[in-house]
């Protein structure tokens, strides 16, 4: 036995073994799929490339063979295979997710609480700084994730809903008892939710529009969101007084507030209009109303405390009195059900009012979420006032929970547009004035702002009051938004607009103090300041920065425009939210945010975090319960314990011992990735080594993947720029030019002692081993020789080959990802079964990007996309990563 197999056989002796059942299960059910869809002959086929890409790995099969084996079947059969190998991801990673579950309901001890929970950061804080200090923490966390529509998912909604009802089926599998019925049923269903699957197109054959989004990722909030944030607030009440919670008012306030990009983004999306935004705040409320709807009737009905036992207070009585006059039919058919029960008929009239609502019947409906929750407050006072303290704070706590949260428009809409776009149409403006004949353009923007006005006088201020402006230069372009609000409607009917500049490139993240120095002296900012506590807004791009200066400037621009801005707010008496706009992939500031969270800049967090979250991110923080839990708390950990003395101390002190050594990196990592992106024609070789062009035949979104009709890296998406990079099995935006930095610093040892002692120096090194670990070498070189520059190829792997070695000397790994067993064990099971799409990708692309692809047929060329995009599927759902 080889090394290599040897440790493959080590890594699979490692996986748990209700892990190893599951996905022999469903590999099993796959297979007997297979063979009855496509005949045995298709199951032999898979079976084959299964064997061959393993066995390259140990070294038992050559490359040459597996590029023979692919090559010989017929485009039809090499399609068919490279949907066996992405439905078998699909499989595999839910297989994973339960044993995620798994974990954590084992973990779950309330004696002992699981590290990076809310239990175990309330008894960090406590113990380190007492009950006063823990209390103010509390009461000013702040979590605000923030959907967004970028195109990182590259599964259709119909492959994702699949995969959930066979997530349904394993869950009834497991309950039943071996040999029953139940389990004999659970298995014929499994059988035939596997079969859909197989049988349900991996690729979009219509692109995406907006509102299709807006409905996707409402998909999470439906299935999991709306129930599982008041069970983490539960969760930290509980923790704050165990015995108590449940029996008094809570000791949590809600501290997490969604936003959604999805029908306001507009930059470089020509299809999010002013009717898209309308309609997108609409379908928002929609789903919104119906999940409190669902809770108030649930919870209502449940309520049958009798008035001669737990009789209402005045203000109830007052309240059922005032509805009864004004309502009497509604009241009427609600007393049938609920006689000599207050309590119940009250809830059960908030549930239809909250129907009319939804219904937009304007007799019945409430004007507007704080009218419903005084309602709740007040049957929550009268249950209270009469010794019904469990129900009090018990069920009725979490949907008072659910409505301080949500209100009546689930997230708020945020609205995005490039700077570059206002000053043009404040330009036409100014030559023609508002009631001369304007651009599509300058209408639009016009109609955006008249929009957030009417969606404020519907739904409130919270629901829309935020506008970022992208590549934000100077204070002149946060002024703009407010000159074209100015523009739009007269004073009494502008809205309340809360203008947050977006810093993205190194030399905008490096100006930004002075940006927010313009923008003190501009009225309409020192007016929202006094209105809101002076409190400000910041954001800062990870995705653009990184793809201008390299991964490793990028992080350390970064964490000094943090520490600069965090600096400025404390100098300006401002209350400093920094909104980090951060991606899936590492490549554009993915990984774990609660690790994330511990590395910022010392005063950089303050109790508040807002953050994107996009694409396959959504998908598996919020596609199960458990999980979706599981990522709160552990933001909500990293939140309380950033805020902490000892936290931001122990950050500024490495912080001070290492930068010297930091700046050194970073400057050798940003020369070498500057001479890569800046070589002759480097954007023409990039796109024949990877997809990238064809990419947005995925239809991953609906906008495109570039700001406009150029065609050079300069207005390339960073997310085209990261997914294409993955495909090509590179990973290249995650650790390139890291390498050179390290090996910049001679001393070794001091770099070993940075990254113990220095948190961001350990996320950095941390990320990049992650992006070596899901690179792979041999396959890689095939892609790079696509581009027919082997100086390039060479330049490339070379620092790979440094940047490997550097990283393991510094963390003392003797193999990447030693220290994170569990994900170390994923990959290595994963790579090979990666390896047979990329062979499969690889064929396609070598004869669409050969001499002679111009002379192919077109049903060939049809097919060799078809197989190429059904690979890009597949190896985006095995490596779990896109853009």
């Amino acid at each position: 036995m080889t090394a290599v197999s040897a440790e493959r056989d080590s890594a699979r002796q490692e996986v748990p073994e209700q892990l190893r059942n599951d996905v022999k299960l469903l590999g099993e059910m796959l297979g007997t799929v297979l063979a009855e869809s496509g005949g045995e002959d298709l199951l032999a086929d898979v079976e084959k490339l299964r064997h061959a890409v393993i066995g390259a790995r140990d070294g038992s099969v050559s490359g040459e063979e597996i590029t023979a084996l692919v090559a010989s079947w017929p485009l039809e059969r090499a399609k068919q295979v490279a949907r066996a190998f992405t439905v078998y991801f699909h499989l595999a990673n839910l297989a994973e997710e339960h044993q995620r579950m798994r974990a954590l309901r084992e973990r779950d001890d309330a004696a002992n609480p699981p590290r990076e929970s809310l239990a175990a950061a309330v008894r960090a804080v406590r113990d380190e700084h007492g009950g006063e200090r823990l209390a103010e923490l509390i009461g000013g966390m702040e979590f605000h994730p923030v959907i967004t529509a970028h195109p990182t998912e590259a599964r259709r909604r119909a492959v994702s809903t699949s995969i959930l009802r066979i997530s349904s089926q394993l869950d009834a599998w497991h309950a039943a008892h071996e040999g029953s019925t139940a389990a004999a049923e659970a298995h014929r269903r499994l059988l035939e939710e596997i079969d859909l699957l197989w049988r349900t197109s991996q690729l979009r054959y219509t692109k995406l529009d907006p509102l299709d989004e807006v409905r996707t990722a409402l998909a999470a909030f439906d299935g999991t969101i709306f129930d599982v944030v008041p069970q983490v607030y539960r969760a930290l009440d509980a923790a704050v007084d165990p015995e108590g919670t449940g029996t008094r008012p809570p000791r949590a306030r809600p501290f997490v507030r969604y936003g959604s990009w999805i029908g306001g983004d507009r930059d470089g999306n020509p299809f999010v209009t002013h009717d898209v935004t309308r309609e997108a705040v609409l379908i928002q409320s929609e789903h919104v109303l119906r999940g409190l709807e669902r809770a108030c009737e649930r919870v209502g009905r449940t309520l049958t405390a009798y008035a001669n036992l737990t009789p209402p207070s005045a203000a109830l009585r007052d309240a059922l009195a005032t509805a009864r006059a004004g309502h009497p039919d509604t009241l009427a058919e609600i007393d049938k059900r609920s006689p000599n029960e207050p309590h119940r008929r009250f809830l059960l009239l908030a549930a239809a009012r909250l129907r009319a609502t939804r219904e937009r019947d304007a007799d019945l409906a409430y004007p507007g979420a704080e009218a419903f929750l005084d309602d709740l407050r007040t049957v929550q006072e009268s249950l209270a006032a009469a010794g019904a303290v469990r129900q009090a704070y018990g069920e009725l706590q979490h949907l008072i929970w659910q409505a301080e949260t949500f209100g009546f428009h689930l997230a708020e809409l945020e609205i995005r547009q490039h700077s570059e776009v206002h000053a043009a149409a404040l330009a036409e403006l100014r030559e023609k004035g508002t009631d001369g004949p304007l651009s599509e353009r300058t209408r639009e923007v016009l109609d955006t702002i008249r929009v957030i006005s009417w969606i404020q006088e519907r739904f409130g201020v919270e629901a829309c009051r935020r506008y970022i402006v992208s590549f934000t230069r100077s204070a002149e372009d946060i002024a703009a938004v407010h000159e074209l609000a100015d523009l739009a409607l007269p004073a009494g009917r502008r809205p309340v607009l809360d203008v947050i500049p977006l810093f993205e490139t190194g030399a905008d993240l490096d100006a930004s103090p002075h940006v927010l120095d313009g923008m003190l002296e501009l009225p309409r900012v020192r007016e929202r300041l006094e209105q809101s506590g002076r409190r400000i807004e910041v954001m800062l791009g990870y995705s653009d920065s990184a793809k201008d200066v390299g991964p490793v400037s990028a992080t350390l621009r970064l964490y000094d425009a943090q520490a600069r801005l965090a600096d400025w707010a404390g100098r300006h008496d401002v209350r400093l939210t920094l909104f980090h706009g951060r991606g899936g992939s590492l490549g554009r500031g993915g990984g774990p945010a609660s690790r994330a969270l511990l590395a910022q800049a010392p005063g950089s967090v303050g109790g508040r975090f807002k953050v994107t979250e996009q694409g396959e991110v959504v998908f598996a923080r919020y596609g199960q319960h458990d999980i979706a839990r599981r990522h709160i708390e552990q933001v909500g950990h990293a939140v309380l314990m950033a805020s902490t003395d000892r936290v931001q101390e122990r950050e500024r002190s490495a912080a001070a011992a290492y930068r010297p050594y930091a700046d050194t990196i970073a400057a050798a990592a940003q020369e070498a990735y500057l001479e890569l992106i800046g070589a002759e024609d480097f954007a023409v070789w990039f796109s024949r080594v990877s997809p990238l062009e064809e990419l947005g035949e995925l239809r991953l979104g609906s906008r495109p993947s570039r700001r406009g009709a150029a065609k050079g890296l300069g207005d390339l998406r960073a997310i085209p720029w990261v997914f294409a990079w993955t495909q090509t099995r590179v990973n290249l935006p995650g650790w390139y030019g890291l390498g050179t930095g390290l090996d910049a610093v001679p001393d070794p040892a001091v770099l070993q002692e940075a990254y113990r002692e220095w948190p961001m120096f350990a996320s950095l090194l941390d990320n990049a081993e992650m992006s070596l670990a899901k690179t792979d070498r041999t396959i890689a070189e095939r892609y790079l020789a696509l581009g027919g520059r082997p100086e390039l190829t060479e330049r490339v792997l070379a620092e790979y080959d440094l940047t490997r070695r550097l990283v393991l000397q510094v963390t003392g790994h003797s193999r990447l990802l030693e220290n994170r067993r569990v994900l170390s064990r994923a990959v290595d099971l994963r790579n090979p079964y990666v390896d047979a799409l990329s062979h499969l990708q690889l064929r396609a692309l070598e004869a669409l990007r050969s001499d002679g692809a111009d002379d192919l047929d077109p049903e060939d060329q049809q097919h060799l996309e078809r197989l190429l995009l059904l690979s890009v599927n597949g190896v985006a759902a095995g490596l779990q990563n896109t853009g």
